[in-house]
């Protein structure tokens, strides 16, 4: 769904924008229901818990590039989500394949800044250069760095040292 975004976005379609948002509310839905079912069925796999939050991140580091593109919102806030997600995106990949017992869960701030970034994400498509749309914007990346120094923290304190016993 990440091409197809982009795809109707920049489209000449009328409304193109909203059809893009409806590919956007689709994804989450489709991500929601998927999670619940692998959780539900207990099909819980180790590329499912790296694959899952990647095509999240990947669908939106688009949604935020179209917005920058289209100067819907300032360019250096999407270059510190794109900074940001690159490198939980490098970091879970070498991690995967490095050690495969190792996927760090995401925690509350992550899921906290998943959801708020996805409704900044939304009231933008919507409003865009609105002043609520950039303050969204600005607060869900203040959560996603702090997910992110959290994450770094969980990392060094926790898994590191337990790689090392191994």
């Amino acid at each position: 769904m990440v091409p197809l975004f982009a795809y109707v976005y920049f489209s000449n379609l009328p409304n193109a924008h909203y059809l893009a948002l409806g590919i956007f509310i689709l994804a989450g839905i489709t991500d929601i229901l998927d999670g619940f079912l692998a959780r539900h069925y207990n099909l819980i796999t180790k590329i499912g818990t790296v694959l899952d939050p990647l095509a999240d991140k990947l669908m939106q580091l688009m949604a935020i590039t179209c917005l920058a593109i289209d100067e819907a919102i300032p360019v250096w806030l999407t270059l510190i989500v794109i900074f940001k997600e690159l490198s939980m995106i490098i970091t879970g990949i070498y991690m995967y394949f490095r050690k495969e017992s190792t996927v760090m869960a995401s925690n509350y701030f992550g899921k906290t800044a998943t959801v708020l970034f996805s409704v900044a994400i939304f009231i933008t498509i919507l409003y865009p250069n609105s002043l609520v749309s950039i303050l969204l914007i600005g607060s869900a990346i203040l959560l996603k760095l702090i997910a992110l120094i959290s994450y770094i923290r969980h990392y060094f304190m926790n898994v590191k040292p337990s790689l090392g016993n191994k």
